[in-house]
């Protein structure tokens, strides 16, 4: 063991970066770079298979069960495993997310080469099929995914979750033991997410800003019901950017409740976000009741932490862990509308308070950084791979 150890701190440690993983996803890109800043080499070992959330979303409601999904599937993964032939030898894999079904292929791509693999889990797919009304539509779907997920856990040498509340969960539904999991936070990419002095918020009126996905565990009606509240105040506007499930619903909404400080400003890619967030007063959170809102803290906290602008989310445990409440954000109880409009106006009438949540935020954040994350995760690695019997075991 000894020697392994040294040999293997001779040089910097190899990983397989591998599956059909999301490429361009907030979380691996975090892992890969900050990987890569703290001296490991990253081998990316990637194919595509999903378009878009949409045509994950089309096939979990039973498109999958069209031949030319399963030809997309045959042709990825024929990829991956030509790609893995010519691939450098390496110390561990690292499935990224969301990979539950790729470890089947990986772990025999491992056993072949006789190397651990590890599973950055972070969220259920099973869980989000359940909150997406998924399962309901077509439940045999459901028991496939569950199944699968299930099975798939169990193959790899380490699981990787984001908050001990996830962990809990994977153990409790899945039979798994937590000495198998190692817990990594969410990053926040501070090559994109990092303050814009030259930026500033307006000054004749006071902006929030919410951008994400429509799914429900954001909670956008609840956001909608708040500025609803708030209409007496016409110096407070609300900007919402994203697309996604439940958008045409939400717009409904604001059409029924009459909102004229509401703006739904559609897509925006990612480059350019980070100068709207900078030109607004405040960011908001989360704020749905489902399981998956309170077992994570959300990528749109940690940046708009990173942004130093205050974040105002919905209050869980998960949260409470990790950051502290009237400090470093405000924290309001979930589906809530008066509370969470009581909030916006306390931030509003207090500046001092948004600046004490913003200087004491960005210290905290700085736990989350690229390099940051990339050091926790080599850590888990580097321990894994001189680990002895968990190469194929």
């Amino acid at each position: 063991m000894e020697k392994t150890e040294a040999k293997v701190e001779e040089r910097p440690l190899q990983v397989c970066f591998f599956g059909t993983y999301r490429a361009n996803y907030v979380r691996n890109q975090v892992i890969i770079h900050g990987l890569r800043t703290q001296g490991v080499t990253v081998h990316e070992c990637h194919a595509p298979l999903w378009h878009s959330v949409e045509d994950r979303v089309k096939q979990a409601s039973g498109g999958w069960r069209n031949p030319k999904f399963w030809l997309r599937v045959l042709r990825a993964y024929w990829s991956l495993i030509r790609a893995h032939a010519q691939m450098p030898a390496y110390d561990v894999m690292l499935v990224g997310y969301p990979g539950q079904f790729d470890v089947f292929l990986g772990r025999w791509l491992t056993w072949w080469r006789r190397r651990p693999m590890a599973l950055d889990i972070l969220m259920s797919l099973h869980l989000i099929a359940e909150e997406r009304g998924l399962t309901r539509e077509s439940p045999f779907t459901g028991k496939l995914i569950f199944f699968l997920e299930k099975t798939g856990l169990k193959l790899p040498d380490l699981l990787i979750a984001d908050t001990p509340e996830y962990r809990e969960y994977y153990c409790e539904k899945y039979n798994l033991s937590p000495s198998k999991f190692k817990l990594v936070p969410l990053g926040v990419d501070d090559r994109i997410y990092r303050p814009r002095p030259h930026l500033q918020p307006p000054e004749d009126y006071f902006r929030v800003l919410y951008y994400g996905t429509f799914i429900p565990l954001h909670g956008i009606e609840t956001m909608l019901h708040a500025a609803a509240l708030l209409q007496d105040h016409p110096n407070i506007q609300f900007d919402f950017y994203g697309d996604g499930q439940e958008r045409p619903q939400i717009e409904q909404l604001a059409q029924e409740l009459q909102l004229n400080n509401v703006h739904f400003r559609g897509w925006i890619d990612k480059e350019n976000l980070p100068d709207e967030i900078a030109k607004s007063h405040v960011c908001l959170g989360v704020f749905g009741t489902t399981k998956q809102s309170r077992c994570t803290i959300q990528n749109k906290i940690w940046e708009g932490m990173m942004m130093q602008r205050p974040v105002i989310t919905g209050d869980a445990e998960t949260i409470r862990q990790e950051l502290i409440a009237g400090e470093q954000l405000l924290l309001v109880e979930r589906a809530n509308p008066q509370a969470l409009a009581d909030a916006i106006l306390q931030l509003e009438a207090t500046p001092t308070l948004a600046q004490k949540l913003v200087t004491n935020a960005f210290v905290r954040v700085q736990q989350n950084t690229i390099a940051a994350i990339g050091s926790k995760v080599k850590q888990m690695l580097s321990e894994l791979s001189v680990k002895p019997g968990t190469a194929g075991n």
